[in-house]
């Protein structure tokens, strides 16, 4: 079971609530936590707080995945989203994820692409595998192919699983329904 938490969707509230939330998911049996990064810290260039939150709920994760969502629509700048994906990965992120699909833009394919680089650069180094969630805004066959074919060419073949590749989409999985069974469906 997966669940959202530390003051989904915005990250505006307090580390003490963030870790409770976690907590209590975790007691109620998530198996995986989402949080989003604190955009606004890491504008403020407040990296040591970011990162000192990140790795406190993953503290309180323990072996359960944490999957760091970065909301890359609101970074500016494709060195922010960079940054947040290493940030997010040393402070303990599981997977790091593009958006809520909360706000705009969500996924796009250049935010992807940086942080697959992102990803594969600290396998080279550590030989520790982040897995890589494209979500919000995915709504055809054809996006999904195209995050699909980057993590293949960024990443490998060895990710294309879903313990380290996931989409987030639920109106994807409704439009496969629909070509399966022959009429419109909507399942999700």
């Amino acid at each position: 079971m997966a669940c959202v938490s530390g003051g989904f969707p915005s990250s505006q509230t307090f580390i003490e609530i963030k870790i409770a939330e976690t907590s209590l998911a975790i007691q109620d049996g998530a198996e995986e936590i989402d949080i989003v990064l604190s955009v606004g810290k890491l504008l403020n260039r407040d990296y040591e707080t970011l990162c000192e939150e990140i790795q406190e709920l993953k503290d309180v994760c323990r072996e359960n995945t944490l999957k760091v969502i970065l909301e890359t629509g609101l970074l500016q700048s494709a060195e922010n989203i960079k940054r947040a994906s290493i940030l997010a990965i040393y402070s303990g992120a599981d997977f790091i994820k593009t958006s809520t699909g909360k706000e705009e833009p969500a996924a796009t394919p250049e935010a992807a692409y940086i942080m697959c680089q992102t990803i594969k650069e600290y396998y080279d180094l550590t030989g520790i595998k982040i897995g890589f969630k494209p979500a919000g805004g995915l709504k055809t066959v054809d996006d999904a192919i195209t995050y699909y074919t980057i993590v293949k060419e960024v990443l490998g073949e060895e990710w294309l699983n879903n313990r380290l590749f996931r989409l987030g989409t639920s109106s994807l999985a409704n439009l496969l329904l629909a070509d399966i069974i022959g009429k419109k469906i909507k399942f999700f």
